[in-house]
């Protein structure tokens, strides 16, 4: 028993090594400065470390973001909900002709560098679907993000 408390233990800590809190005080001021500037209303702000990382989630106007940002102040990825009225013409089309019966339920906006996906989580009764689509309303399969 005490051995399997131990690995659990140390599997926790381990764990919690790859991403860390951390107060806006010790984020680098090329970081702070470059999220200040892009997100000036930011509000309910939180740090976290994530390998050489800075990842920041916020609100503007009720809309969750994070953003992740490298040490050189060089905007890596951003993820913001948005409303399912926002989606591309062309991917709220393919969810008419391809989802017919699901309803859309939540909606992200992934960009990573200079690409741009829209995460869409679907639901038909009890079943729940994610599916990405980029700007044109094409499916992508196996999303990094």
């Amino acid at each position: 028993m005490k051995k399997k408390m131990l690995s659990a233990l140390m599997l926790l800590c381990t764990l919690s090594g790859f991403a860390q809190d951390i107060p806006a005080r010790e984020v680098p001021s090329v970081v702070m400065n470059v999220f200040n500037q892009k997100f000036p209303k930011a509000a309910d702000v939180e740090w976290e470390r994530k390998g050489e990382l800075y990842k920041v989630e916020f609100e503007i106007s009720r809309k969750d973001h994070s953003l992740w940002i490298n040490e050189s102040g060089n905007v890596v990825k951003h993820k913001e909900d948005i409303r399912s009225a926002d989606l591309p013409a062309a991917v709220k089309t393919v969810i008419a002709k391809d989802y017919k019966g699901y309803r859309i339920d939540d909606v992200e906006k992934l960009q990573n560098g200079k690409e741009t996906l829209y995460k869409v989580e679907l639901k038909k009764g009890s079943e729940d679907v994610d599916v990405f689509f980029d700007h044109q309303g094409k499916k992508v399969e196996n999303v990094k993000m």
